[in-house]
Parts: structure tokens; C-alpha cells; sequence
């Protein structure tokens, strides 16, 4: 319980947060449209006004958040401000992505509840125009206004129309039809089978977002969905005058028509600060990126893996971080993320990168690898980089015991690391808490890792010569990861069996990442506290 509460906790506790957050807003505003002044509303609408409203209310408040996890920078900014006070709260900020996911599913949800009320409420509004009897209360709030059209409630004004048309002719009916479609596409192609098969689909169609905000913002400038004035209320109460509605404004009687308007538009009071830090998100990216990055070294490993050693002005970095890179000359709009392979105590700074798609296959080729000849300088692409930005791994020199797990390409924040280990025992950096490293390596073959198994021989002969054998314990299994042997993944008694604390680091496939977790909170010997650190891919 202790293992889980110190992984888990504060995930759980921010997870319920958010979900009590909605449950609060659904409700509140489910009752606040069943007060007096939506009492004609409803008459036309039923109970489908309030199932329209309080979704519409959670939509605010989950558009409001579901681009917070994508300012990268900000982030950065807060887990660099927050390690200091508490590990367990910096390291919540790593499961951004999650979060952001969670987030989506939610508006996807609340959207489906919205659309489908507006339906029936449409249907409603449409039947009160068609079912023209001057001794039914819904005809009779449908044709106030009517003359003048100062003050309505039906905003379908005539029975020789129909649903689909005005939905199509009204900035609720069209901004409501744009970004609805907008997040189809947006959630669709996020989808694990697109995203890994065909990238450029999920990043240009994220980019509609842009779309999906503006429609958001104009959304409620319609003001379709009306209520009664609070002048009227005060002159037309509905529950003395609703029975009297055939005699409303004659004289001799003191119920005069009821007056309409709709509630101000409110969604860009929730957005507003989001999308103005996410565009100042996006200069900072812009900024970074025009800065001058140079390829000092082009490495060729086997199995088409390119390895690009590079320098710009005021990098720094810490082990495990990643950056974002683009290359011009294959893509203006691209930027692909990769982790950083070198070591903050190294003059430059280095990434490793399997050739596995179009991006990566033009950045191969623009940098010569298709060619024998070696590249001259000059002729190596320009390139942009965003970050680096902060993981997990970060944390790897604050436990006494660490456990690294890596499977395939999931093995390059663990070079930084290890990397690291050796520059500052060399430099005998008193900083460094960690007396014991345990590395499994699982991977289905090694030729496209070479330049990886060549960095643990020579750490391990450097370590052999400082007398420092037991320091760094590595497997390595070729094998393919499958879900089948999780089981066979075990955490062994020697890991902690002389420690108070140990961390464990992957990087790897959800599955693993599920097994491992599990493994560890399953050992609650006593003093011993595990850490898990995950970064899925």
C-alpha cells in the first residue's frame, strides 16, 4: 500500500479532482436550468434544455485544460521549480500525455450528450412551430416575436423550414457542425494504429485544433437557447401567469408577454488564458527554432540508424531529456521528438535515430546515408531544435538502488544516464547517491544497437580498471517483446535487499510497463520503498 500510495497517489488524487470538478458542473448547471426563468424554455424543450446546458458547462472547463499539457515549456518550467520541493508532484507532470488524453476523452464524451440534446431540442422547437393551435402554450411562446423578432424564444421562426437548414444557417448550428467534425478527425486519427503507421495524418490533423478553438469561441454567439428576462420575471411570474397565456397582453389582464434573451456568450472567458499561453508556447518554440544548431558529427550505424552529434549556443541538458527536432529541408511543419544520447558533461549534444518512416528516411538521405562517399559539412541539412525538455530519468541519481529497463529503441535515454554515471565518478562528484545500477536490455536483435553494446563494454572494462566491478549489473535478452511472457519478468530479492529505496526507470511498451509496475508494488518488505518512473512509447 505504501509502494502504491508513493507512485500512484497524488495521480489518484488529481484524477479525482478533475472528475469531481465535472460531476460539480454537470449538476450545478443541470439545476440552474430549472429555475423560473427557464420555465417557458422548458415548456418547449422538456428536460433536454438541462441535459444540453450542463454538459455545455464541463466542455468549458475540459477546453480550458486539454492544451495545458501540451506547453511543453511550461511544463519544463514547473518540473524544474517543483523537484526541488517534491519529487512525487514533478514526476505527475511526466504523465502529461495521459492526462491530456483523459482530458479528450472527456470533451468527446460531453460533446456526444450535448449534440444529441440539441437534437431532441431542435425536434422540439421545430414541432411547437408545426403543431400551430393558438390554445397550446408551446405555439404560443413560438410565435412571440414573431412581428418584430425583438424578443423570441423558438428560434425557428416559421413553420416552412425545417431543423436541418437552420442548423446550417445559424453560428450555433454552423460553428457547433465545424468543430464537431473537427474533433472526429482530431480524436480519430490519434488513434495508436494511425498515430505509429502514418504520422503525418495524426500531426496535420491535430493542427485543426485551431479550428476546433475559433468555432468554440463563436459558438455561443447565437444565443439560440433563450430564457426569460428579469424584467419579465418581475411582470409575467410563471407561476401566476403560464395558465393565462391566451389572454397575454389584452387589455384587462396583468400578464403581459413574456420577454426572451440569450445568456452572453461565456466559453471564451474559460479559453481565453489557455490558448494565450499556448501562443506564447508557440514563440518560444518559434524563437528556439531560428536559433543556429551545427552538426559538428554524422555517424552511420548499422541497421540504418543515423547518429547526430550537434552544438548550440546555451544548450544544457540533464540525463534522459529529449528534444524536438525539425529538418527544413524534409518538412517545413514537422517536428519529431527524440532523446538525448549524450551526457550533460559532453561538449555537444546527441540523439540516435532508427530509420522507420518518411520523416526519418529523408532526414537519413539528406545527410548522406544513402550515399558512400562521406558528407561534406557544408552540405548537411540545417537543422531546429525545441528543448531539451525534462523526463523521469532526470531523477535517476537521487535513489540508492536503481533499476533501468529498456526494450528496443526504448534503450536511448538510458545511454545519457549511464554516460553520465561514468563521467562523474571520474570526476568523483560527490552529488551522485546511487551505489548500484541494474540494466536490462530487452531487444529482438543487436546490429541496430551496436553503438549501444559498444558504450556497456567500455563502461564496463573503465569500471573493471577503477575497481568498481559490482557498481553496473547488465542483461541483455534478444527477444521480441511479447504480453504473453510478462509472467517470466521478475524483480529479484538482491535489488533490494540492502536498500531503503530504489527507482525504477523504463521506457518501453505499455504492456511492460503494466507488468513491471505491478511487480514492484507487489514487494512491500518493510523499509523498502519502490519508485517507478515509466515512459511508454
Amino acid at each position: 500500500m505504501g509502494n502504491f500510495a508513493a507512485n500512484e497517489g497524488l495521480s489518484v488524487f488529481v484524477i479525482l479532482v478533475w472528475l469531481g470538478i465535472n460531476a460539480y458542473l454537470f449538476v450545478q448547471f443541470y439545476m440552474n436550468f430549472l429555475t423560473e426563468r427557464w420555465f417557458y424554455t422548458r415548456v418547449l424543450l422538456g428536460d433536454a434544455l438541462s441535459w444540453a446546458r450542463a454538459p455545455a458547462a464541463c466542455l468549458n472547463f475540459n477546453c480550458m485544460l486539454i492544451l495545458l499539457p501540451v506547453c511543453r515549456n511550461l511544463l519544463s518550467f514547473l518540473r524544474g521549480s517543483i523537484q526541488c520541493c517534491s519529487r512525487t508532484a514533478a514526476r505527475q507532470l511526466d504523465r502529461n500525455i495521459t492526462f491530456h488524453k483523459l482530458v479528450a476523452y472527456m470533451i468527446a464524451f460531453h460533446t456526444a450528450v450535448h449534440i444529441i440534446a440539441h437534437l431532441f431540442n431542435f425536434e422540439w422547437f421545430m414541432g411547437a412551430q408545426l403543431y400551430r393551435n393558438s390554445s397550446s402554450l408551446p405555439f404560443v411562446l413560438s410565435q412571440i416575436g414573431t412581428g418584430d423578432n425583438a424578443s423570441y424564444l423558438n428560434p425557428i421562426r416559421t413553420d416552412q423550414t425545417n431543423p436541418t437548414i437552420v442548423m446550417f444557417t445559424t453560428i450555433a448550428g454552423l460553428t457547433g457542425v465545424v468543430i464537431t467534425l473537427a474533433l472526429i478527425l482530431i480524436i480519430t486519427s490519434s488513434m495508436e494504429v494511425i498515430r505509429r503507421s502514418y504520422f503525418e495524418v495524426f500531426w496535420y490533423t491535430h493542427h485543426l485544433f485551431i479550428i476546433f478553438f475559433i468555432g468554440l469561441v463563436f459558438h455561443g454567439f447565437g444565443r439560440i437557447v433563450r430564457g426569460q428576462t428579469a424584467t419579465s420575471l418581475l411582470e409575467n411570474k410563471p407561476s401566476q401567469c403560464a395558465d393565462q397565456f391566451e389572454s397575454w397582453g389584452k387589455n384587462g389582464t396583468f400578464c403581459p408577454k413574456p420577454e426572451f434573451a440569450g445568456n452572453p456568450p461565456m466559453t471564451w472567458k474559460w479559453v481565453v488564458g489557455p490558448m494565450i499561453l499556448y501562443v506564447c508556447e508557440r514563440l518560444v518554440r518559434f524563437y528556439r527554432s531560428q536559433q543556429k544548431v551545427v552538426i559538428t558529427k554524422v555517424v552511420m550505424h548499422p541497421s540504418k540508424t543515423l547518429e547526430l552529434q550537434m552544438k548550440r549556443k546555451g544548450f544544457r541538458m540533464e540525463v534522459g531529456q529529449y528534444v524536438f527536432m525539425q529538418c527544413p529541408c524534409v518538412s517545413q511543419l514537422e517536428w519529431h521528438p527524440f532523446t538525448l544520447t549524450s551526457a550533460p558533461e559532453e561538449d555537444h549534444f546527441s540523439v540516435h535515430i532508427r530509420i522507420v518512416g518518411d520523416w526519418t528516411q529523408g532526414l537519413y538521405e539528406a545527410c548522406g546515408g544513402d550515399k558512400n562517399e562521406t558528407q561534406e559539412a557544408w552540405k548537411l541539412p540545417k537543422m531546429a531544435i525545441d528543448g531539451p525538455f525534462g523526463t523521469a530519468s532526470e531523477d535517476v541519481f537521487g535513489y540508492e538502488v536503481v533499476m533501468l529497463v529498456g526494450a528496443g529503441i526504448g534503450v536511448t535515454p538510458f545511454a545519457s544516464v549511464l554516460k553520465s554515471v561514468w563521467y562523474k565518478h571520474i570526476q568523483e562528484n560527490q552529488n551522485v547517491f546511487t551505489k548500484k545500477i541494474y540494466f536490462y536490455w530487452l531487444c529482438p536483435e543487436t546490429q541496430a544497437f551496436e553503438w549501444f553494446a559498444d558504450l556497456l563494454q567500455s563502461l564496463e572494462g573503465q569500471m573493471t580498471e577503477k575497481g568498481m566491478v559490482d557498481f553496473l549489473s547488465y542483461n541483455i535478452y534478444l527477444t521480441r517483446w511479447k504480453e504473453t511472457e510478462a509472467a517470466h519478468f521478475r524483480v529479484h530479492h538482491e535489488m533490494y535487499s540492502n536498500c531503503k529505496m530504489l527507482g525504477v526507470f523504463l521506457c518501453g511498451p505499455t504492456q511492460l510497463a503494466d507488468v513491471l509496475e505491478k511487480q514492484c508494488l507487489s514487494h512491500s518488505e518493510a523499509g523498502v520503498k519502490f519508485i517507478f518512473n515509466k515512459e511508454n512509447f
